[in-house]
């Protein structure tokens, strides 16, 4: 076996806190606002096919391929908190069977799932509201990418050793690998080659091959951080590889609700109002893409730092990344609220849609200041070991922050009152995850304090 190169050492515990979430959540972005926009050019190629029914049906299949990713996120959450933790630790050997036995458990659970996904969709589909072509195509479209979720669980996985032993740039290039196969294949698969809807399904299956490639010559070629997973090691590791995989899965599958509640609220008001609401869910991953990234990117620097026992830094991570969130959100939000009434424009929207698109963009910024907050948090819970308060906070604001004041702001004033009341929950909820997670850091503080004494006598 080769050496350990340096970059599987325990970087985070050296060296300024804040250079080390602007290089982690800056290359991560990269990444992930690519399959964004990669996401966003699918459904505008399909939609140029002149089929508003296919262009459904693919926003129906994308529906449930969104749960998949969910789970996959909690489980990658998982893989990076173990390996970074163990690394922190000094224990690279660890951190190595951690890694291949996480990695095993995320392929066996995107497998499984897959499988139990595929015979509920002639039943699930309809409860979504597919029918006709849309229902046709959002099946046929399904059943090509489903079988590949285990490809893209080993790959988001993969991605997330990358990050817990500090090569950002080599986790982005894993993402990055996918989202320009995606980029290229789509027209070629749906014009050239005349597959339609069904193009983009295979363009996303070719996609998570390489991203699955990438990431394995990343973690294993290089680094060498993956070992052969053994039954023993399955038994030993697959406890506390749920211990935060349950509640991450929990937290992320929370943003789906409270999206289903708010548009429940407003669906009342037309179909303009609708429409708006489509045109702010293909806005926000765009523009507040980067607070996505930086709650990943934030918790193996929590996760090494933890193993280290340096809570100081912890602390002061903790502070840059809110830092930082506030200071990207100053300027996502002065160009939304620069460019509100071009924005309604480039979607065609006229009247009552455009006029909330602007409203949205005017009141974004406070209020993706708090869900940025918020994703901090829950990025320290789940790497701090207190996911159930990820869990407890994230369903909070989708349930308690979001249905009671969106339903009254909506009574009172309307659509844009829904928006204002939505708005309201996350500044609440954003703020008591916060204080909390700075509570949590100085509890493990105490702990560990308590814990040293007896030795010390």
């Amino acid at each position: 076996m080769n050496a350990p190169t340096k970059s599987v050492q325990a970087v985070f515990v050296s060296g300024s806190t804040l250079g080390h979430v602007v290089t982690m959540t800056a290359t991560a972005s990269v990444g992930l606002i690519a399959i964004f926009v990669v996401d966003f050019l699918s459904l505008l190629y399909v939609s140029r096919l002149g089929r508003p029914e296919a262009t459904a049906g693919v926003g129906y299949a994308t529906i449930v391929l969104y749960v998949m990713v969910s789970f996959n996120v909690g489980l990658m959450i998982a893989v990076t908190a173990l390996t970074a933790r163990a690394l922190g630790a000094g224990d690279r050997e660890s951190a190595r069977r951690l890694a291949g036995s996480s990695l095993a458990v995320m392929a066996i659970c995107g497998l499984g799932l897959s499988l139990v996904m595929l015979p509920l969709l002639p039943w699930l589909l309809p409860q979504l509201g597919a029918h006709g072509e849309s229902l046709a195509v959002a099946t046929a479209f399904l059943w090509i990418t489903l079988p590949s979720n285990a490809l893209m669980a080993l790959g988001m996985g993969l991605s997330g050793v990358l990050r817990a032993v500090g090569d950002a740039r080599r986790a982005m290039y894993v993402t990055l690998a996918g989202g320009i196969v995606t980029a290229a294949l789509d027209p070629l698969l749906i014009f050239g080659f005349g597959l339609g809807p069904n193009g983009a399904a295979w363009a996303t299956v070719l996609s998570r091959i390489v991203f699955l490639a990438v990431g394995f010559q990343g973690a294993l070629g290089v680094h060498r951080m993956i070992a052969r997973p053994t039954l023993a090691a399955l038994r030993r590791d697959v406890r506390p590889t749920f211990a935060i995989a349950a509640p991450a899965i929990l937290t992320n599958l929370a943003n789906p609700i409270a999206n289903a509640c708010f548009f429940g609220i407003i669906a009342r008001f037309g179909d303009q109002v609708i429409a708006a609401t489509a045109i702010i869910d293909r806005l926000v991953p765009v523009a507040f893409g980067v607070l996505f990234a930086l709650s990943g990117a934030v918790g193996p620097i929590l996760a090494q730092n933890w193993g280290a026992q340096r809570y100081d830094r912890m602390r002061r991570a903790l502070t840059d990344s809110v830092g930082f969130a506030a200071a990207y959100v100053a300027v996502a939000s002065l160009l939304l609220v620069l460019l509100r009434h071009q924005l309604g424009a480039l979607f065609g929207a006229g009247g009552e849609t455009a006029e909330l698109v602007a409203f949205f963009c005017l009141i974004a910024g406070p209020m993706w200041l708090f869900v940025g907050a918020l994703f901090v948090a829950n990025a320290a819970f789940n790497n701090l070991g207190m996911p159930f308060y990820s869990t407890l906070f994230s369903w909070g604001r989708a349930t308690l922050g979001t249905v009671p004041l969106a339903w009254l702001g909506a009574y009172h004033a309307g659509p844009k009152g829904a928006l204002a009341g939505a708005a309201l929950g996350a500044v609440l909820f954003g703020i008591a995850a916060l204080v909390t997670a700075y509570r949590g850091i100085a509890r493990l503080e105490r702990a560990a304090e308590a814990a040293a004494r007896p030795s010390l006598a």
